[in-house]
């Protein structure tokens, strides 16, 4: 029986520790992708900042447990997690993927911009997830929702379909629960209770409405993404801001005459 010069070890055995070695790598490679975002729509300035560089984000990139999302002025972003669920991160964002890794229950922490978050449910019952803010822990009880953070940390929670509570993360208290339509902004210095459910107004709805479409519709499936590879691409830089989106064609430009008629 063959012997490795190298290893000492017969042919059958070294055979047997390169397959065991293959198959952890495998599952640990396939572990990372059910963990992990998959990005299913981009456009702008959108970017992952991943061993502190600024990665570009395009369709069918991965974002992995610990990494930020990281949106410029123009950008926008579409991700789902395994079970089908997604959320959509606005212009402006700053956005970390399960910042948690020892419970990935907690799927995002928001500090800066907007996310709408879409549960999937299974049976009628939505997965439970955590989304936090500087201010707020938002515990989903529902399938569709909004959370939106201003400079000041001022977390804003608007449901549109199912339910949420919501828990100061710096104040002791009760949380509140809020019903489709309703919202509640979060102050750091304010408890619960000092704060206001309202009714979300039907200009608001509309314009929430407006900007999805904005937003969505000429993107999935041919919309403009940025320059990159699947799964990160080439990094930008090593800190500066990610490059402006490319301009879109002016459509609306006169055709150039045909030959012969000058």
């Amino acid at each position: 029986m063959a012997v490795s010069k190298a290893t000492g070890l017969k042919a059958p055995t070294l055979v047997a520790m390169l397959l065991v070695a293959g198959l952890f790598v495998l599952g640990v490679h396939g572990a990372d992708i059910e963990t992990a975002a998959k990005v299913i729509a981009a456009d702008g300035q959108v970017s992952v900042l991943r061993n502190g560089e600024l990665w570009v984000l395009s369709p069918d990139g991965l974002v992995r447990v610990g990494e930020t999302i990281v949106t410029g002025p123009q950008g926008y972003a579409r991700l789902q997690i395994s079970d089908g669920s997604t959320f959509d991160v606005y212009p402006s964002s700053r956005v970390v993927f399960r910042a948690n890794p020892g419970n990935l229950r907690d799927l995002l922490e928001v500090f800066l911009g907007n996310v709408k978050v879409h549960i999937q449910t299974y049976g009628g019952r939505p997965n439970h997830y955590r989304v936090h803010s500087p201010t707020a822990v938002i515990a989903v009880r529902g399938t569709t929702f909004e959370v939106g953070v201003e400079d000041d940390t001022v977390t804003s929670v608007t449901v549109d379909e199912g339910l949420v509570e919501v828990t100061h993360r710096l104040l002791p208290g009760k949380p509140v629960s809020l019903l489709p339509g309703q919202s509640l902004r979060v102050f750091p210095n304010a408890a619960l209770a000092a704060s206001r459910i309202d009714k979300t107004s039907i200009a608001i709805r509309v314009a929430n409405a407006a900007r999805d479409a904005l937003y969505t519709l000429p993107r999935i499936g041919g919309g403009r993404t940025p320059s990159g590879s699947p799964g990160g691409g080439v990094p930008t830089d090593t800190g500066a801001p990610p490059p402006p989106p490319p301009q879109p064609t002016d459509k609306s430009a006169p055709a150039p005459p045909p030959p012969g008629s000058r």
